[in-house]
């Protein structure tokens, strides 16, 4: 247990038996009255922010989360299967973990999962991927207006917008928070 003056922007806290981080610490001292702070928290699961008005001597519970990497297995279902690099242990925890980027996931990539009391909380995937082109529509010549862009398929399934240059085997670079591409590898 802490006191609320000793909580910091990026503490994961147990608020209201909720896994909570801090996003933003106000002190206020009113001219009546004794000071407090105004600290406004996301919640991990659901991601809605909550504000919450504590007094400075307030005891809250700030969690011990270990953030490690791990190597992505395979899908089983609603589940990612992860291995832990240093002891080889195998997790299943919920694809809904990664969010968006979960559909950009290769086998044999490393993620970065966040454990509190043996429960993961938190998932991220790396932010850019190289992905194959499988399948991509034939440019068409003279339609070269500037930026023109044309779907493709990617060896994993995802379709993604692609400069009309990009053709069927060409690895690219993509961006697994925004879905969007980003450059042709060599």
């Amino acid at each position: 247990m802490a006191k609320a003056s000793e909580i910091k922007v990026g503490n994961i806290l147990r608020y209201n038996g909720e896994l909570v981080t801090v996003t933003e610490v106000l002190h206020r001292t009113p001219g009546k009255g004794g000071a407090f702070y105004l600290d406004k928290f996301r919640n991990i699961k659901t991601g809605k922010i909550v504000e919450a008005r504590l007094a400075t001597d307030e005891q809250v519970e700030i969690c011990r989360v270990e953030t490690n990497d791990y190597q992505y297995l395979y899908e089983e279902g609603d589940y990612m299967v992860i291995m832990d690099n240093t002891t080889y242990d195998q997790l299943s925890i919920p694809k809904s973990l990664f969010g968006p980027s979960a559909r950009f996931l290769k086998e044999g990539m490393n993620v970065i999962v966040s454990v509190e009391s043996e429960e993961p909380i938190m998932a991220q995937a790396p932010n850019f991927v190289e992905l194959e082109i499988t399948y991509s529509e034939p440019a068409v010549k003279g339609d070269t207006s500037s930026g023109a862009l044309k779907a493709a398929t990617t060896e994993n399934g995802v379709e993604i917008k692609v400069p009309l240059f990009i053709n069927q085997g060409d690895k690219v670079k993509v961006d697994t928070r925004t879905g969007e591409y980003i450059e042709r590898v060599k």
